[in-house]
């Protein structure tokens, strides 16, 4: 079997404009094509799931935006726990083909069961007696807790939607293409699969819009809630995406993987997995340590800006279905974005200017646009004159620049920030990947979401609504952004050092060196083509 050890060729085998848009060989289709279908169907999941349970809870009567804060640390950083703990043990008990299977079914099966059978049954199923007595004994603050609470139906609904991403498209599909794609295909696949997720983003977002817009309730009812029959479309939707994942994995698995990869006959060497030692393995590489800091603060610094924003968009659009459109809209314009900037911008900016500089554009967006955002959020008042003589309002002017501000830094998001940390994955060894990829994706993302939801909860309780604690945010915000850059230079130090050592011919290599023995330093391992 050939080895490749080299990261990228010294000339080009493409012309100037194929090398900047197809940078693809006619022989790689077969394995890419397949790679770039399934992150789409899984990237179209993603958004449809992202939308709807957002409108399932935030729209909810006696629920709103403060209940975020408290489902990212009460229910949705148990059920990354939980979700990481059934893929150690699956891993470990099955094959990695068998893994994907049982992972995609237990997120269809939920979304089928709360779809056909609980919500039909909600009204008599939620805990609206408890919630009330909840309500008169705790302070103004615990809201959102209580709204958790009340409708656990939506609450179960929006952990398995929300963890979909860290699971599925961050854990398996990524682990999966991490394990088969070698570094210097990944230099002009990752680009490209970027591509495909921005256009699921367009499809689902425009998806979203037909299925919950007037045109169907008004020629192909059938059911008398306008939202219930959206919810049912657009589960149908995610459940036959969801098929057709598992069935372009099996025929890339099968088909087009050599038996060594596919491990038909010669399965691969089976790492064993557990909790503790994915987080202690985690916590003796400082390489590894500073992949969890950059995703640890996007994460937070995402979630501290999301809360406030979408408080502003269900002041707006109270109805479920018209908070659906309106975030599925935004879905639309964020893939376009993001569609422009894989093809134009964060490509040829990753092959030019370097990992570093590339990694460091997400934190500078999300820097820039939320200062934009904060100064029309805290200065609307004084603008409210100005902005009633062209017809509008200052809470439409809020919307929209907080919209415009979750588009460009969602944008950079799924090109740039994906992109250049996965590429950091590729360089280490094969249990560096599972072990890492399993604590940060499965656990370490949630873990910065639940760090800015405390930190709105201990606001709320303080001051008892969002926007009176935005000031606050804004200082924490600012930051972490700048703990983020930190964290982006020192990777980005030690990612050209595993770089080089791949660039280095296998005679001339020289094993890393540490002034840390003891500390556990992902090596550049030889990858085998398929």
């Amino acid at each position: 079997m050939q080895e490749l050890t080299t990261m990228s060729e010294t000339k080009s085998p493409f012309s100037a404009l194929r090398a900047y848009i197809w940078p693809i060989h006619s022989f790689e289709l077969r394995k890419f094509l397949p790679l770039l279908l399934m992150a789409f169907f899984i990237g179209f999941n993603y958004n449809i799931l992202r939308n709807m349970k957002d409108a399932l809870l935030v729209t909810a009567e006696a629920s709103g935006a403060e209940v975020l804060p408290f489902i990212k640390v009460w229910g949705i950083l148990p059920g990354a726990f939980l979700i990481t703990f059934i893929y150690s043990r699956l891993n470990n008990r099955l094959s990695r083909d068998r893994v994907f299977y049982a992972m995609i079914t237990i997120f269809l099966s939920s979304f089928a069961v709360f779809t056909f059978l609980l919500y039909p049954m909600h009204e008599h199923l939620h805990l609206h007696g408890f919630a009330n007595y909840l309500q008169a004994l705790l302070p103004p603050g615990c809201k959102g807790l209580i709204a958790m609470f009340r409708y656990w139906s939506f609450s179960g609904f929006y952990i398995m939607g929300e963890l979909w991403s860290s699971t599925i498209l961050s854990m398996l599909f990524w682990g999966f293409a991490n394990e088969v794609t070698l570094l210097g295909e990944a230099k002009r696949f990752y680009g490209l699969i970027a591509v495909g997720l921005n256009i699921a983003a367009i499809v689902a977002g425009q998806t979203a819009v037909f299925l919950t817009g007037p045109f169907l309730h008004n020629h192909f009812q059938f059911k008398d809630n306008p939202w219930e029959q959206s919810l049912i479309l657009l589960t149908i939707a995610v459940l036959i995406s969801g098929l057709c994942i598992m069935g372009i994995y099996r025929y890339l698995t099968k088909r087009v993987l050599d038996n060594a990869q596919s491990g038909s006959s010669t399965p691969r060497e089976k790492i064993r997995m557990s909790m503790r030692e994915n987080f202690s393995y985690l916590a003796r590489s400082k390489y590894l340590v500073y992949i969890a800091i950059v995703v640890l603060a996007y994460n937070l610094v995402i979630n501290l800006i999301e809360v406030i924003w979408k408080d502003q968009v269900k002041m707006l659009y109270p109805s479920p279905n018209d908070y659906t459109s309106y975030m599925s809209q935004i879905t639309t314009i964020t893939g376009l974005i993001s569609l422009v900037t894989s093809l134009f911008i964060s490509g040829q900016m990753i092959r030019r200017f370097g990992w570093t500089v590339s990694a460091a554009v997400t934190p500078i967006i999300l820097l820039l646009t939320s200062i934009g955002f904060f100064t029309f959020f805290f200065g609307r008042e004084s603008l409210s004159s100005v902005v009633a003589s062209v017809g509008t309002s200052p809470l439409v002017l809020v919307v929209f620049f907080g919209s415009a501000q979750n588009c460009l830094c969602r944008a950079a998001k799924f090109t740039l920030f994906d992109g250049t940390k996965e590429m950091a994955f590729i360089p280490l060894s094969m249990e560096s990947k599972l072990k890492g990829k399993a604590a940060i994706d499965g656990v370490g993302s949630r873990l910065g979401k639940s760090g800015g939801s405390l930190i709105h909860q201990g606001l709320l309780m303080t001051f008892s609504t969002i926007s009176a604690s935005t000031g606050y945010v804004a200082a924490i915000l600012l930051g972490v952004i700048v703990m983020w850059l930190l964290a982006i230079k020192a990777l980005g130090k030690q990612f050209s050092l595993f770089s080089d050592a791949f660039a280095t011919p296998p005679t001339q290599a020289a094993e890393p060196t540490s002034s840390e023995p003891k500390e556990v330093i992902p090596e550049p391992v030889t990858l085998s083509t398929p």
